[in-house]
C-alpha cells in the first residue's frame, strides 16, 4: 500500500541562492533589459553602488566586469567618466559577435575560412531579400558607392571603407535587422582587403562583380543577385587562398 505522503507531490518553494557578486549583475542586468536604466545612462558611482548592494568594492567591480564582458556597461575613464549603459538593440549582437570573433580568430581558435564559411551562408538570403525589399534611397546608396569604386585607386585608404559599406549596406536592406547585425560582424572578420593582395585587376574584377550584384537589386531579381553574390564571394576566397599558398611556399623556402 502506497502511503498518503509518497502520493502527494513535492512542494517547490525553495530557489538558489546567489553568491552577492551574481545577486549585483543581475539586479543590474534586469534594470537594464527591462529599460529601467536607459541605453547612455550613468551608473551610480561604484562607491556608492557599493553602498546600495551592501557589498564591498571588490565584489561591485567583479560583477561590473561581468557586465561589461556582456556588452551591457561600458567604463568611460576620466573625471568625467564612470560606468555607462550601452546600447541594448539589434546592432549589440553584431558587436558582441564581431569581438567574440576577432578574439577566437586572433587566439586560433577558428580560422579565416570557417568564419568565410558562415559569411557566404548569410550574405546569400541577404541579397535575396535586399532585392526584394530594398528601398530607392538604399539603391541610390548603393549606386554611389559602386560609382566611387570604380574611380578609386586600389591604394585609396578608401577602399576597405566602401567595402564594408557595400555589403553591410545590403544586409540592411534585406530589412531582417538580426541578418544585418551578423553579415557586418562577420565582413568585419573577414575584411578581403586585409587578406588580398589587391591589384589592379583584381580591383577591377570586384568592381565588375559588386556591378553585378548592384544590376541584380535595382532589378529586384533574387536570383541573379544570389548568382552573383556567390561569384563574388568565390572569387574572393580564391584569391585569399591562393595569396596564403604562396605566402607560406616562400617562407618555407630556403632561398627566399
Amino acid at each position: 500500500m502506497v502511503s498518503a505522503d509518497k502520493e502527494r507531490p513535492t512542494k517547490v518553494i525553495g530557489q538558489k541562492v546567489m553568491r552577492p557578486r551574481q545577486q549585483v549583475e543581475e539586479t543590474i542586468r534586469n534594470a537594464i533589459l527591462s529599460g529601467e536604466l536607459k541605453s547612455g545612462e550613468l551608473l551610480p558611482p561604484e562607491a556608492e553602488l557599493a553602498r546600495q548592494f551592501n557589498v564591498s568594492r571588490s565584489t561591485l567591480r567583479e560583477a561590473l566586469r561581468v557586465l561589461t564582458s556582456q556588452h551591457l556597461i561600458t567604463k568611460v575613464p576620466g573625471a568625467r567618466g564612470g560606468n555607462f549603459v550601452r546600447s541594448v538593440d539589434y546592432q549589440s549582437i553584431g558587436v558582441a559577435v564581431s569581438d567574440a570573433v576577432d578574439n577566437l580568430m586572433a587566439l586560433g581558435n577558428i580560422d579565416f575560412d570557417e568564419v568565410a564559411d558562415v559569411r557566404q551562408q548569410l550574405e546569400v538570403p541577404a541579397v535575396r531579400l535586399a532585392a526584394a525589399y530594398r528601398s530607392d534611397e538604399q539603391l541610390a546608396e548603393l549606386t554611389a558607392i559602386v560609382e566611387k569604386q570604380k574611380s578609386a585607386s586600389v591604394d585609396d585608404p578608401e577602399v576597405a571603407d566602401l567595402d564594408r559599406q557595400f555589403h553591410t549596406l545590403i544586409a540592411k536592406a534585406s530589412k531582417n535587422r538580426v541578418l544585418a547585425a551578423l553579415v557586418a560582424a562577420l565582413h568585419h572578420a573577414t575584411e578581403p582587403v586585409h587578406y588580398l593582395d589587391l591589384s589592379p585587376e583584381v580591383g577591377r574584377d570586384t568592381v565588375k562583380q559588386h556591378r553585378a550584384i548592384l544590376r541584380a537589386i535595382a532589378q529586384q531579381d533574387p536570383e541573379a543577385g544570389e548568382t552573383a553574390i556567390v561569384e563574388h564571394l568565390t572569387y574572393l576566397r580564391g584569391h585569399i587562398a591562393a595569396g596564403a599558398a604562396s605566402s607560406a611556399t616562400a617562407s618555407t623556402d630556403p632561398e627566399s
